[in-house]
């Protein structure tokens, strides 16, 4: 029987043709819904853009579904959870919009720089006021890119052309690298000082909610120019209405905001603001790109191919049974490293033994570099993308495999050397009993845990003494944190010690940085492996 593809929104027709030859091609109105639940009966994948809501009861409604395809970066309108459950697929184009989000960027600071929107507006009503709209010229000056992530990169190589001199913000970026691409890496107060524009590049993580904000704007360079194209939140809105108003901040171009759809803030009465509703995303090559991305991820899927592009990795393509279980734990372990090293490492050797290896471990591999970057870089990391990502910041990530009997039946261990001369390793296992799966997070460090990696993790390094348990859960206490499970692990007594601690809600920067100093922590790490 030929497989059948049901295209729920308008896709671009180079897509239809990738499709075409090997599946039949249904077209619905997706956001008819009866139509769509009547159409999933007999479809092996579905392809949609941001109109078609793609939840519990449509993936119950297709008993034959293999793999959900959205034609574009984010997935809110995709049921991921009950996709996964189904063993159902989902996939999107994460790289679709890189090039339209970076030159969005540059549009927004070229209208900043100019005042070109409300120039325009005066003009449109009837008034001719060349001195009210005096700009500055960009050449000459000092851009800061805060994230050197694929977007940032695209967006400093063509500000160059510009004439500009390029300086970044990125701990997870090898000076190296920067220097390839002629941008100086300095600390966020150096970038803050010295800039004149200012374009923002991050994901938005705990970390970097509210980034800039009262005290960073207090710091600035008097005049600079700020624009954020990346995600809401990663400046404190009423913070730059106040620096905006202050005058110490000259302007500000934002394509994304904290709560959105947005129609009303305080930053759209400021004439020196231009603002768009997030049309990073919005244009017809990136909805183009997007469109083919996903028809050759599920050309793939019911070829009964891997499928790199797959964001739930459980449901993933051809990867042996046995090597399966290891995949979520091997990318959680690179998360876990990430954030207990505070960066990312020059180099990391994925080391996998036991009777596992008999079988090919490579996708290992991968999986832990999607781990290393997840939660470092603005784009969605997959197992396209990932090696691409380390490449790009210059960490080399190599595969050890061993058969020799270890503590464990199976154990991955993800170790890195970081620039400093430090070394950092987490490792862990999975148990498997018929249908279930246990993963256990064993070591950080060479300190023996017995951990599940889920939800949210705090890890602390401190002084082995009395009270800092109470300490810890004070602390946490206070602030309205549940702690759900702790081990305190040490090699000798009065030496360093390890807290690890599973927690029932977010923790911030701010939390963290109270209780290290509490409790006298040379190192405090927050990392989150909930499911998005």
């Amino acid at each position: 029987m030929t497989p059948v593809v049901l295209i729920a929104e308008e896709l671009a027709p180079a897509a239809l043709d990738v499709l075409a030859t090997d599946f039949e091609v249904r077209h619905v109105d997706g956001t008819d819904r009866a139509a769509l639940l009547a159409g999933l009966a007999d479809a092996d994948a579905v392809i949609v853009r941001s109109a078609t809501r793609i939840d519990a009861e449509a993936v119950a409604a297709a008993p034959r579904l293999t793999v959900v395809a959205r034609a574009g970066v984010g997935l809110d309108n995709v049921d991921v959870h009950a996709a996964t459950a189904k063993g159902v697929m989902v996939v999107n184009a994460p790289t679709s919009n890189i090039v339209s989000a970076a030159e969005q960027a540059i549009a927004l600071l070229l209208a900043v720089a100019r005042h070109t929107a409300s120039a325009s507006a005066a003009l449109k009503q009837g008034e001719w006021k060349r001195a009210r709209f005096t700009g500055v010229e960009v050449a000459g000056k000092t851009v800061g890119v805060v994230g050197l992530g694929r977007i940032g990169v695209l967006f400093a190589q063509r500000m160059a052309a510009f004439g500009t001199r390029l300086v970044a913000y990125d701990p997870y970026v090898q000076p190296a690298r920067a220097a390839q691409l002629g941008v100086r890496l300095v600390g966020l107060d150096e970038l803050l000082r010295e800039s004149d524009f200012i374009s923002i590049h991050l994901p938005r993580t705990p970390e970097t909610v509210g980034l800039i904000g009262e005290k960073e704007l207090a710091t600035v360079k008097p005049g600079v120019r700020i624009v954020n194209a990346a995600r809401g939140g990663l400046i404190d809105e009423q913070a730059l209405a106040g620096a905006l108003a202050e005058g110490r901040v000259a302007g500000a171009g934002l394509d994304v905001f904290t709560a959105e759809p947005i129609t009303a803030s305080p930053l759209f009465a400021f004439e020196n603001v231009v603002v768009t509703p997030h049309l990073g995303a919005s244009t017809l090559e990136a909805q183009d790109k997007a469109g083919l991305a996903v028809a050759r991820s599920v050309k793939l899927a019911l070829q009964g191919e891997f499928v790199p592009d797959a964001v739930n990795v459980q449901a993933g393509g051809v990867v042996d049974e046995d090597v399966r279980p290891l995949l979520a734990l091997a990318e959680k372990l690179g998360k876990v490293f990430t954030a207990v090293a505070g960066g990312v490492a020059a180099s990391v050797a994925v080391e996998v033994c036991g009777e596992i290896v008999s079988h090919d471990v490579a996708v290992l591999k991968l999986a832990a570099t999607k781990g290393l970057f997840s939660a470092v870089v603005e784009e969605q990391v997959t197992y396209v993308n990932a090696p691409k990502l380390a490449a790009d910041r210059g960490v080399d990530v190599q595969l050890v495999t061993s058969d020799e009997e270890c503590d464990h039946h199976n154990l991955v261990t993800v170790r890195g050397a970081l620039p400093d001369g430090r070394t950092v390793s987490v490792a862990g296992t999975v148990t498997v009993t018929g249908t279930r799966e246990t993963r256990r997070l064993t070591a950080v460090d060479g300190f023996d845990l017995e951990l599940s990696p889920e939800g949210v993790l705090l890890f602390f390094r401190y002084p082995d003494r009395p009270g800092v348990v109470g300490a810890i859960g004070s602390i946490l206490g206070d602030a309205g944190v549940n702690i759900a499970a702790m081990q305190v692990a040490r090699r000798e007594a009065g030496g360093e010690a390890l807290m690890a601690l599973t927690v029932d809600s977010s923790v911030d920067a701010e939390l963290l940085s109270a209780a290290e100093v509490a409790i006298g922590s040379s190192r405090g790490s927050i990392v989150d492996l909930r499911e998005d």
